[in-house]
């Protein structure tokens, strides 16, 4: 009877796993996890290391130094970042101003019109950036198709309009709209129609409408298209060196001279690590206002 009991016993008893023994959902995960280490969280890690490394060193094995920092407070690296930043914020203003009004748009058409407007907008994305910023500067350029077309058919020329500030605004904008453009049609996709509708027969005027139901439901939407156009934004390289010419030299310039022709890793490193900062920096007061469960939550 004992041992009918205690047979009895075993059987009842739940199984158990061994401690060491991961879940399906790590073992699943784990190339992912391999991936991001050695793609991501490897990279900035080797990048954070070789900025205390000492000037011109190619070596991680030497005492760590910040000479490099120094370098960038005393010199004048400030303007490169000053530059950055003013490119990524009125970047973001112009994408807001154009992209909402956009979105609205696509959003109240539908069918085939609306597949055609998004078309039209991703349609660039298959093409490479650089390939499409020359594109602009054969047109825009002094005897371009803009310039030499205007003068041969009424003599008159428009001259050079890139090797400015404006042409530089103009390709970030360019490239970066589908960034902005997607995530706000994500938003507005979170203001139901029957919120508007009630409004109206209210008699809520049109600003009070956007004021009190379309903004605030649209704005995780907005916000994580402001963040991502901010970030890629700020480390603009291509448009500065096509379009601008030389006018002007973000911070990512500044970070491949070092990286090739000045053969200085360990600055390059260093201003690789202030702008991952502030990159950061941004993401994280983003994110802090943004709540993706509620955007991304089904109706």
């Amino acid at each position: 009877m004992s041992e009918i009991a205690h047979n009895a016993d075993d059987d009842s008893a739940p199984e158990r796993r061994p401690a060491w023994k991961m879940s399906g959902g790590l073992v699943s995960a784990l190339p992912i996890i391999v991936l991001l280490i050695l793609g991501f969280v490897g990279p900035m890690v080797l990048v954070l290391i070789y900025s205390f490394m000492p000037r011109g060193s190619f070596s991680i094995r030497k005492a760590p130094s910040i000479g490099n920092y120094v370098d960038i407070i005393e010199q004048d690296f400030y303007l490169s970042f000053g530059w950055s930043l003013f490119l990524a914020l009125i970047t973001v203003v112009i994408l807001l101003a154009i992209c909402y009004p956009l979105a609205l748009a696509i959003k109240r058409v539908s069918g085939r019109r609306a597949n055609l407007l998004t078309l039209i907008i991703v349609a660039p994305l298959f093409v490479a950036e650089n390939i499409r910023l020359q594109g602009w500067v054969l047109f825009l350029d002094k005897k371009g198709v803009l310039d030499g077309g205007l003068n041969a058919l009424f003599g008159l020329g428009t001259g050079s309009l890139v090797n400015n500030v404006p042409s530089v605004i103009f390709g970030i904008v360019y490239i970066y709209l589908p960034f902005m453009l997607f995530p706000i049609l994500l938003g507005l996709a979170n203001v139901p129609q029957d919120a508007r509708e009630a409004a109206n027969d209210l008699g809520a005027s049109r600003w009070r409408v956007f004021r009190d139901i379309e903004l605030p439901l649209a704005m995780p939407g907005i916000m994580i298209g402001g963040m991502l156009c901010f970030v890629i934004s700020l480390g603009a390289f291509s448009e500065a060196k096509f379009l601008g010419k030389g006018v002007i030299v973000t911070i990512a310039q500044d970070i491949e001279s070092a990286f090739t022709f000045g053969q200085n890793w360990p600055r390059g490193s260093a201003l690789s690590v202030i702008l991952i900062v502030i990159a950061g920096s941004a993401v994280f007061l983003a994110m802090r206002r943004i709540n993706l469960e509620r955007m991304l939550a089904k109706r």
